[in-house]
């Protein structure tokens, strides 16, 4: 499946040496909708309970604020505007410098099912507990999102509530105060927290998301979780994916009563000035995985094509 054109307001598409120094665009068409076939399903983590949607902000309003303090991104959320414009169904964007600062939310869809993604703080909770005995498992946990290992990484932790305690104890060290795993004080409370990939019905929402993304880097012993982010499997590489020295993972399952799918993905994009974190969400009107991954990747080079606006950073040690 090829990556469709952004529309022509999207101008500037390679803006000189900073940005091709990070950001391309796959040369090549990826047969996502074969690779959907033969791997994607392993990643449906059975949902349990809705996810919640909340309003999203009318950023188009005359009191827009500076995104990131700098007057010129402004074209971010106005581009992002045309982009959504164009497709059919929701669509979400979370944006925030490493090491902390601003954060811009664009969109309607804000929060949902984590899917996979949650993944990413279930490896770094299990290398912590069993940093030798875990490091093969989160490897096929986060490269291509093999939900055995995924299991395997939060039984190692204990029973069902000391896994999800742990986890949770990620969030929060990343900042995210109110991120609950597995959802143990919602809708999930009827299900026994032991059962399978229950922590993969974690509702996340986007700004949580990113504001984990934003620390993640500057974590004790997330090294070796961010260097597999930069190893997914190529059938699992769109969206942030076509970016250059990307590092992610995302996520994807069908809604229990629809059957339609909804795509997420977070991230740390790097910029001339440090890494930008970033976390997308795509739920498509027609239900359709390929439709989701092709919204994706059209948000991705959105993000891509702003990258000389968007203000990255550094942890502070």
């Amino acid at each position: 499946m090829s990556i469709d054109s952004i529309p022509a307001c999207r101008k500037g598409f390679v803006r000189g040496l900073a940005l091709a120094a990070v950001l391309a665009v796959s040369a090549c068409s990826t047969n996502l909708g074969a690779a959907h076939r033969s791997s994607s399903h392993a990643d449906d983590i059975k949902p349990v309970g809705d996810s919640t949607t909340l309003a999203a902000p009318n950023l188009m309003a005359p009191d827009l604020p500076e995104l990131f303090g700098l007057p010129k991104t402004v074209a971010f959320a106005a581009d992002f505007t045309d982009l959504k414009a164009t497709l059919d169904g929701r669509v979400g964007v979370a944006v925030m410098p490493v090491g902390g600062g601003d954060m811009t939310l664009l969109g309607d869809w804000t929060t949902g099912i984590a899917w996979s993604t949650i993944k990413v703080p279930l490896a770094l909770a299990a290398l912590r507990h069993d940093p030798d005995g875990m490091r093969d498992t989160a490897e096929a946990a986060i490269t291509f999102s093999d939900n055995d290992a995924a299991q395997t990484l939060w039984t190692s932790l204990g029973t069902g509530s000391q896994a999800a305690d742990a986890v949770e104890a990620i969030l929060r060290e990343a900042g995210d105060a109110t991120t609950d795993v597995a959802a143990r004080h919602t809708k999930l409370a009827a299900l026994e927290s032991d059962d399978l990939l229950a922590f993969g019905a974690t509702d996340w929402s986007l700004s949580d998301q990113v504001h984990f993304a934003s620390r993640l880097p500057c974590l004790p012993r997330a090294n070796s979780v961010v260097s597999l982010m930069s190893e997914i499997t190529p059938s699992q590489s769109w969206g942030l994916g076509r970016l250059i020295g990307a590092e992610f993972k995302g996520g994807w399952g069908p809604d229990d009563d629809t059957g339609k799918y909804t795509v997420r993905q977070f991230g740390l994009v790097p910029t001339l000035n440090g890494p930008v974190a970033v976390a997308l969400a795509a739920e498509p009107a027609s239900g359709s995985f390929d439709d989701a991954t092709d919204m994706m990747d059209k948000l991705a080079l959105l993000v891509g094509d702003h990258l000389p606006d968007l203000r990255g950073g550094l942890c502070s040690r």
